[in-house]
């Protein structure tokens, strides 16, 4: 399959190419917040499976909570982690999940299992249908989405309520109108977006071109 063929070379060259990143990154955690350097999670895939998401840890050890959301101003995010979470940096190690075949590198985002309940049936059918990715539409529209559940008072139903069922309707539509050609303006328009755009541009001239709907 030409999609995942394309997901196992691009995430070996992406790590072979940022493996200097990823040994700065790995440093720079453990002599500000100590170990571990990763942090994993349960996330839905492909098929309702569960697997575990790998991210460079952004919390302290002891940052454990219920809420499986995370607003920009969690205490519990470190001074470097709030970096990585800025700059998405964390999420590099999410390329071992690509080449795991996990993930691919775009595809619906991956849920939690607590929020995958509360999906409806044919949102479960459409969107599990697909390996889930590092990348998607929603990546592009809600790259500020922690700023957004910090000027909330009850963040997880700001998240449950507002932003998860637009997240749904792109998603929904990805898997049922996107292909590989457009899988790959998404993976340049996320690259773009993280190293030259600044204040959503990119989004604002996907949603322009009608790729993204926000809802």
């Amino acid at each position: 399959m030409l999609k995942r063929l394309f997901d196992i070379v691009a995430s070996l060259l992406a790590m072979l190419v940022l493996a200097p990143v990823f040994a700065l990154i790995a440093i720079g955690v453990s002599w500000r917040d100590g170990w571990p350097v990763f942090y994993s999670q349960i996330r839905i895939g492909q098929n309702g499976q569960q697997f575990r998401i790998y991210k460079f840890r952004t919390m302290k050890n002891s940052g454990a909570s219920h809420l499986q959301v995370t607003a920009a101003n969690d205490p519990r995010i470190t001074p470097l982690g709030r970096f990585l979470r800025h700059s998405k940096l964390d999420e590099l190690p999410q390329l071992f999940n690509v080449l795991k075949g996990d993930m691919s590198m775009v595809g619906p985002r991956p849920e939690v299992p607590k929020y995958v309940e509360l999906w409806n049936e044919r949102q479960k059918n459409l969107i599990l249908s697909v390996r889930p990715g590092i990348t998607d539409q929603c990546q592009l529209m809600f790259l500020n989405e922690e700023k957004i559940l910090a000027e909330s008072a009850d963040p997880e139903r700001t998240y449950i309520e507002i932003i998860m069922p637009q997240k749904l309707r792109i998603c929904e539509d990805y898997t049922q109108n996107s292909g590989f050609v457009d899988d790959l303006k998404i993976l340049l328009a996320t690259i773009g977006l993280l190293a030259f755009a600044r204040n959503g541009k990119i989004a604002d001239l996907l949603t322009a071109n009608g790729k993204v709907n926000k809802g």
